[in-house]
């Protein structure tokens, strides 16, 4: 993707991991729910087409996208996709490509909430390996004459009770509907979606006051040195935290002021 469409998905994964960083949300419904959509929207190219026209007022295009999903998803679901088509995209395809890309990634996040991601990461590899050395079983899966019904339970007789159920669900729908890739492509894009999700963690910041843009690129940028990871940060203001300022990083929790905090990591990371 380029252009406007880079910068949509971009918005999109910021809003996507939002709602999947709050435990009420059911991450593994919201996955089947987008690529619910997402098949709606692949077989349906003429409403992709106004969904994604730029002469449209997008609040329009958001209004027509909630009528149609209505009754059909959750509100999570439906406030997602609604801000998916306010977005400006180079092409009305890469709508539907950014939608099955955050159906996949809120798949991989409730495998990370029950602490299965590495299993996942493992078993997408795995089944990529299994699938390159046996032409016979690539044949049958990649078998355009064969129905998506006999496809599902192949799988089904390869991969259940075998492999978590993530994964199975998202090999299903790669050979189910594979719009245009190859498995190995699939597959790995499968692979480096995990890895990507594996490597990101979340800080929950609460601060005294709200943190300028300056404030948070240079905590997200010492929190990231400190923990040697990507760090996404979780903003929320409340004026009786303690010293200006709590961060907390999975278990761990910080106390003191920004300025204090900054120090100690520079100290850190010189010494």
């Amino acid at each position: 993707m380029n252009g406007a469409s880079r910068d949509a998905l971009a918005a999109a994964r910021e809003r996507l991991d939002a709602l999947t960083d709050s435990t009420s949300v059911d991450a593994a419904q919201l996955a089947g729910e987008l690529a619910s959509v997402t098949a709606l929207l692949d077989r349906e190219v003429s409403l992709r087409r106004v969904l994604t026209d730029p002469a449209q007022a997008g609040e329009a295009k958001a209004e027509l996208a909630g009528r149609l999903l209505s009754g059909q998803v959750s509100g999570t679901t439906a406030d997602l996709v609604a801000g998916l088509v306010r977005s400006r995209w180079s092409r009305s395809r890469d709508l539907v490509d950014s939608v099955e890309e955050l159906a996949d990634t809120a798949d991989l996040t409730a495998a990370q909430r029950l602490g299965r991601l590495d299993d996942v990461e493992d078993e997408l590899f795995r089944f990529g390996r299994i699938v390159a050395s046996d032409t016979g079983l690539r044949a049958a899966l990649t078998d355009r004459g064969a129905s998506a019904a006999a496809k599902s339970e192949l799988l089904r007789s390869l991969l259940g009770g075998r492999a978590d159920a993530v994964t199975e669900r998202l090999v299903t729908r790669l050979v189910t509907a594979p719009r245009g890739r190859s498995l190995e492509s699939g597959l790995e894009s499968l692979s480096k979606l995990a890895a990507d999700r594996r490597s990101r963690m979340v800080a929950v910041v609460t601060s005294a006051v709200p943190l300028s843009d300056v404030q948070k690129q240079r905590l997200g940028a010492a929190l990231a040195k400190l923990y040697g990871h990507p760090m996404h940060l979780n903003l929320d203001v409340d004026p009786e935290v303690l010293g200006g300022i709590r961060v907390q990083v999975g278990d761990e929790i910080i106390n003191g002021s920004i300025a204090d905090r900054l120090e100690a990591v520079s100290r850190r990371m010189a010494s």
